[in-house]
């Protein structure tokens, strides 16, 4: 399906170049002169080469529509991971990095996405959001007013995140996996 280059969104997979792109971010320009367009920065699915690549309005690109898998997060082993087929049980053995930052948040038989082009496994896509323990949290600094103040926190995970004053060590919250943001306690 041919897209506009203005319509291009992060986490759309794009044929360019004859290479599997997927978007990791967008920024839309209006200069002053000449017309508008979205800068957009991209990473190959097959290779991992990233790139930046100017689409003006004019421009078409092919989205690329990929097969879902349902499976299962079984265990690291090393630089990889695997996973579990929830239909069939067969195991597959994929890179960590396929995954990128978000493969922090990995939890013993979470449920995960595959995304497959031409049967061939090119992302693995984790739920919105997560729990998680926070196992250190600074001391809330006086003065500083309870609407706008976020203090820094370690998760169980070792993944730092920005926690409101009143959440300490010891405390389930959720965290938006892409973004790392608290979203709220648990419960």
């Amino acid at each position: 399906m041919k897209i506009s280059g203005v319509d291009i969104r992060p986490g759309n997979i794009l044929e360019y170049e004859k290479g599997i792109w997927k978007v990791a971010k967008t920024q839309h320009t209006q200069p002053g002169k000449g017309g508008a367009f979205m800068q957009v920065e991209m990473k190959n699915l097959i290779d991992g080469r990233k790139t930046n690549v100017r689409f003006r309005s004019a421009d078409t690109v092919e989205k690329v529509r990929l097969d879902t898998k349902d499976y299962q997060f079984l265990y690291a082993d090393g630089d990889d991971l695997v996973f579990m087929d929830t239909e069939n049980y067969e195991q597959i053995q994929l890179p960590s990095d396929l995954l990128g930052d978000a493969a922090a948040f990995l939890q013993d038989g979470m449920e995960v996405k595959l995304e497959l082009w031409e049967e061939r496994p090119i992302s693995v896509e984790l739920p919105e959001q997560v729990e998680a323990t926070i196992v250190e949290a600074d001391a809330v600094v006086k003065g500083q007013t309870a609407s706008s103040s976020f203090k820094p926190a370690l998760l169980d995970n070792g993944v730092k995140v920005m926690v409101p004053p009143h959440i300490g060590a010891g405390t389930r919250i959720v965290v938006n996996v892409y973004d790392r943001e608290y979203v709220g306690k648990v419960g």
